[in-house]
């Protein structure tokens, strides 16, 4: 079963994304997201995968608020994103997160944008970390944070 999420995303069940281990979201391109080539803008893609992140988070049942009365939350350090076909309006897209785990204080996120035929459209591969919201620092160990909220660990890796 799906449920609709923000501006008429929808995000797989957990049951769907947990076949494959990976967290997905589908995301139907809409025709406000198209730059003046006709395909979609390029900080689109990055809007997805954020997107993509904080449904998987949710699914895991890690909320912002929760994060915040830990005095913690999650920040971006870097993102690449590589672009392998267009994608137009009407397209539907899944947009796949993955978290990989690294020692200290930072951590992977990996995207996969795919067709419905399997057709890869593009990837977002970028490095987080866990921002001290009281000091402005990276805190060690930023899935421990993740961990002690998580209700399904496993959809993060954990």
């Amino acid at each position: 079963m799906r449920a609709a999420s923000l501006r008429g995303m929808v995000s797989l069940s957990e049951d769907e994304s947990r076949q494959a281990g990976t967290f997905r979201v589908r995301i139907p391109v809409r025709v406000y997201e198209l730059d003046v080539q006709g395909h979609v803008n390029g900080a689109i893609y990055l809007q997805y995968s954020e997107h993509s992140r904080w449904e998987c988070l949710r699914a895991a049942g890690v909320g912002q608020r929760a994060l915040h009365a830990r005095g913690v939350s999650p920040v971006r350090l870097e993102e690449t994103l590589r672009y392998h076909r267009e994608l137009r309006a009407g397209d539907e897209v899944t947009v796949s997160c993955g978290f990989v785990w690294d020692e200290g204080r930072t951590f992977q996120v990996r995207h996969e944008f795919r067709l419905d035929d399997g057709t890869l459209v593009a990837e977002v591969t970028g490095v987080g970390g866990m921002l001290d919201l009281r000091t402005r620092r990276l805190v060690a160990d930023p899935g421990k944070h993740f961990r002690a909220l998580a209700t399904a660990p496993e959809l993060l890796g954990l």
